[in-house]
């Protein structure tokens, strides 16, 4: 047997972790980075209290200078941290024999939560700069795909079946748009999540005296980070709306790897993902070219979906410290992260490469002989003998196109009452497809103007 770190998840999986996350998202959240985000929280706290005039400034430059990520025993943190039941108690213990006569002065007046709700705020912080990036080129790569098929004919669907003449770029400009709307969101709630926490035991400050609020403003100018207008050890709302506004963003994904999967289909044949030679091939099938980037978007986004499920369960906590919903924060904040960075790594390159088939899209929209847009040849009736009775009549042209396979065009023309009132032209007209396709374009050119990409 190899003797090699086994893994358990696909998060870090030797065969699985860069189909459903990233190198970089994966460094963010690991154990190594959050331990160093740990000490860099300490030595934020120990140069804010020397600011303050609660430790001694030597102190602080010490544990400042002193305080190494790469000298600490990582076996002895973990043996000590599954007695404790949390990292930091043991971490300090490290940290003070690492730092001297200083070592006293570490951790002074906080608690445990503050060091580790920090810390992910740190986390949080870069996984959201990396999201934002991500985002930003998704929304770059939809825009010239909504700006080069504007007006390329679409057969709309609804409930699985053909509705109404669209356009492919009017499809993605809807895409454009949810992730316009995400980077928008992303922005607000960073004021909200991007918080500190320093509050100590039981979140009064107690232990400081009157110097309590000073340390804390000094501590989060340190680290960057908001200042809490109150102690939020029990009010999780901002961590949830971190891990559900992922969901957000991979639920847009997920809409468009379905939609993508489908138009992929033999049936369909509209578009492909990216040409990579073996990919999406099957073991026994040598003609398969399955759609995998939009499969693991898909699987993203139920996943990052029961993430924040979690998140919102544990919000409920009870007084001013929580006998265990913390915990659930520990295990849905990395792999939502990790999730969403993954989908989002799949989105640029299928949506990037994306292979459109024009022709085939025509094809799939004359493929029921006109019947696309019968609504447009009721509107065209309807003011000649009225709405219902135009209905009535295009209803029944419909249901003889269905069973002899002839195309509605020629059953209209052989109606002596729509021929009363339409001739063969203005019926060529009506059951034209790109005739009827409202303001699809303009909807595209309203989305691709109505935010700075």
């Amino acid at each position: 047997m190899s003797s090699q770190l086994t893994s358990t998840t696909v998060v870090d999986s030797i065969l699985y972790r860069d189909a459903f996350g990233t190198p970089q998202i994966r460094e963010i959240f690991s154990d190594f980075a959050l331990i160093s985000r740990y000490i860099e929280v300490e030595v934020a706290l120990a140069r804010a209290e020397a600011k303050c005039g609660v430790i001694p400034a030597d102190a602080a430059k010490e544990i400042a200078a002193r305080s190494d990520f790469d000298k600490l025993d990582l076996d002895r943190l973990r043996h000590e941290t599954e007695i404790v039941g949390y990292p930091i108690l043991p971490l300090v213990h490290q940290l003070v024999e690492m730092c001297g006569e200083a070592g006293r002065y570490v951790h002074w007046g906080a608690t445990t939560q503050d060091i580790m709700d920090t810390a992910v705020v740190l986390q949080i912080r870069a996984g959201l700069d990396l999201v934002a990036t991500d985002i930003a080129e998704l929304r770059r790569i939809l825009a010239g795909l909504s700006q080069r098929y504007r007006d390329t004919p679409l057969a709309g669907r609804t409930h699985l079946q053909h509705a109404l003449p669209i356009t492919f770029g009017y499809k993605t400009a809807i895409w454009l748009a949810m992730f316009d709307r995400h980077a928008e969101r992303l922005e607000q709630l960073r004021p909200r999540v991007l918080v500190g926490q320093f509050a100590g035991a039981a979140g009064t400050l107690a232990s400081l005296g009157d110097r309590g609020l000073d340390v804390q403003e000094a501590m989060m100018h340190e680290l960057g980070l908001g200042i809490p207008a109150s102690t939020w050890h029990v009010a999780r709302d901002g961590f949830a709306e971190a891990i559900n506004f992922l969901a957000l963003v991979t639920g847009s994904l997920g809409k468009i790897a379905y939609d993508v999967m489908m138009m992929a289909s033999t049936e369909f044949g509209e578009v492909f993902e990216p040409f990579v030679a073996g990919r999406g091939a099957s073991s026994t099938m040598p003609q398969k070219r399955n759609p995998i980037s939009s499969e693991l978007m898909l699987a993203a986004a139920k996943s990052v979906r029961q993430q924040a499920g979690l998140m919102v369960d544990a919000m409920v906590q009870d007084f001013e410290r929580a006998t265990g919903p913390w915990h659930t924060e520990w295990i849905a904040i990395p792999e939502g992260f990790v999730f969403t960075a993954g989908a989002l790594n799949q989105a640029k390159f299928m949506l990037g490469g994306l292979i459109v088939d024009e022709a085939r899209m025509r094809k799939n929209l004359d493929m029921t002989n006109g019947l696309i847009v019968a609504e447009a040849v009721m509107m065209g009736l309807a003011p000649h003998i009225g709405r219902q009775q135009a209905h009535d009549v295009v209803y029944g042209a419909c249901r003889t196109a269905n069973e002899t396979g002839q195309k509605l065009a020629d059953i209209l023309a052989s109606n002596t009452e729509v021929a009363r009132y339409l001739d063969r032209a203005a019926i060529d007209r009506l059951t034209d497809p790109i005739n009827y396709l409202g303001v699809a374009a303009q909807m595209v050119d309203r989305v691709l103007a109505s935010a700075k990409r």
